[in-house]
């Protein structure tokens, strides 16, 4: 198979997010691109980074979800500054929670890949992603699928493109990347 110019490859697999997006499904995009930088900002998609990045994303992800439930139950009991202390318990309690996991269960230890999951389960939820906009558990959902499919990206633009640096040859056209 000929190799493509790694702004080919990766611009294609890029446009593929617009149609993700699209109703009825609503997908969140940026939740591929969170996860196939962060597999490149570990070193790129090798078997080894990803047997580490894709455990833990879907745990960051859960762990906002409990997050979640947590403050609107916290908001059906307190309200003023005892919610405020309320939701900083939940958060304390859970953010240490899953980085004690991390610590303890094999597997689970890239806390950073934890956090993608995490920032893109937020982003998710309260930009009104997923197939039932701000539902906690479809926004979840949403946000697993579409966290995994990032290190896949990663590895199909290694795959598919000629090495960074290299000299390309495409239908004729050279160039010195």
């Amino acid at each position: 198979m000929k190799k493509l110019p790694a702004e080919i490859v990766a611009s294609a697999l890029a446009v593929t997010t617009v149609l993700i997006s699209l109703p009825p499904y609503h997908l969140p995009p940026w939740a591929i691109f969170i996860s196939w930088a962060g597999t490149f900002a570990m070193g790129g998609p090798s078997p080894q980074n990803l047997r580490k990045i894709w455990p833990v994303l879907p745990v960051g992800s859960l762990f906002a979800f409990f997050i979640v439930l947590g403050f609107q139950q916290a908001a059906t009991v307190f309200t003023g500054n005892a919610f405020i202390a309320a939701q900083m318990v939940i958060l304390f309690c859970l953010n240490g929670s899953m980085m004690f996991l991390a610590r303890i269960v094999p597997g689970l230890g890239f806390i950073p890949g934890m956090f993608f999951g995490f920032a893109s389960y937020f982003a998710t939820l309260f930009g009104g992603f997923g197939p039932v906009p701000h539902d906690p558990v479809a926004a979840l959902g949403a946000c697993i699928a579409m966290n995994a499919l990032g290190p896949l990206y990663a590895w199909l633009k290694e795959r598919w493109s000629a090495p960074e640096g290299s000299k390309l040859s495409w239908q004729g056209w050279e160039s010195k990347a």
